[in-house]
C-alpha cells in the first residue's frame, strides 16, 4: 500500500515543480505597464525571463520590486532577458513591463517566472530509517529533474519566439529587396527607353517644306 502513495506523492512533486514554471503572453499597451507578483518565504529562488515577440523594435523595460518596495533590477529597452535572485525578504516580489516608452505601439511579451522553495530541514532526520531516507533522496532528485525540465522547456520556447522574429525579419528584407529590385529594374527600364527616344530624335532629319 505504500508504494502507490510513494508514487502518488512523487508525481505531485514533479506536476508541482512543472506548475512552478508556466510560461505566459502578454499584451502591454502603448504608455501601458503590467505588474504581477510572487508571494514566497526567505531563502526561496526566483527567475524571471522574457521575451518580446511582437511590436515596435521588440523592447521594453523590465523592474524587478521587493517587498519593502525597494528595486531589485532594473532594465531599459530589452529584448530579452534572464534574471535570478535569492529572496531576502518574506513577502511578495513584483515583476513590472512598462510600455511607456512607446507612443502607439503595443509590445507582446512571452515570460515565466520561476519559484524554487528553500529544502525544509528534517528534525528528525536522525530517527529515518534507510527507506525514508532513500525517499527523500528520491524526492530531492524529482524535485532537480522538474527544475531541469522546465528550463529546458523555457528556453525552447524563448528559441521558437525567436526563431519566428528572426524569420519575420528576413520575410520582411527580403520583401523589401524584392520591391527595391523591381523598382531599380523599372527605372532602368524607363532610362533605356528614354535615351532610345532621344537619340532617334537627335539624329533624325526634319525636311522643310
Amino acid at each position: 500500500m505504500q508504494k502507490p502513495i510513494l508514487y502518488l506523492t512523487q508525481f505531485l512533486t514533479l506536476f508541482s515543480v512543472f506548475q512552478q514554471g508556466l510560461s505566459y503572453f502578454l499584451t502591454v499597451d502603448a504608455h501601458a505597464e503590467e505588474c504581477f507578483f510572487d508571494k514566497v518565504e526567505v531563502g526561496s529562488k526566483l527567475g524571471l525571463m522574457y521575451e518580446i515577440s511582437e511590436g515596435g523594435f521588440l523592447d521594453i523595460d523590465v523592474k524587478i520590486i521587493d517587498p519593502d518596495g525597494e528595486l531589485i533590477y532594473e532594465g531599459l529597452r530589452e529584448s530579452s532577458g534572464k534574471y535570478t535572485f535569492a529572496a531576502t525578504k518574506k513577502g511578495a516580489y513584483t515583476y513590472c513591463f512598462s510600455n511607456q516608452m512607446s507612443t502607439m505601439t503595443p509590445k507582446v511579451v512571452l515570460f515565466s517566472m520561476e519559484v524554487t522553495e528553500p529544502e525544509k530541514v528534517d528534525l528528525e532526520k536522525d530517527g529515518q530509517t534507510g527507506e525514508e531516507g532513500e525517499h527523500k533522496k528520491l524526492e530531492t532528485m524529482l524535485r532537480n529533474l522538474g527544475s531541469a525540465l522546465t528550463s529546458v522547456k523555457h528556453e525552447q520556447e524563448y528559441m521558437n519566439v525567436r526563431d519566428r522574429n528572426h524569420r519575420a525579419i528576413n520575410e520582411s528584407t527580403n520583401k523589401r529587396v524584392v520591391m527595391w529590385s523591381f523598382f531599380e529594374s523599372f527605372v532602368l527600364l524607363s532610362m533605356t527607353i528614354g535615351q532610345v527616344y532621344y537619340l532617334k530624335r537627335f539624329f533624325e532629319v526634319r525636311r522643310v517644306v
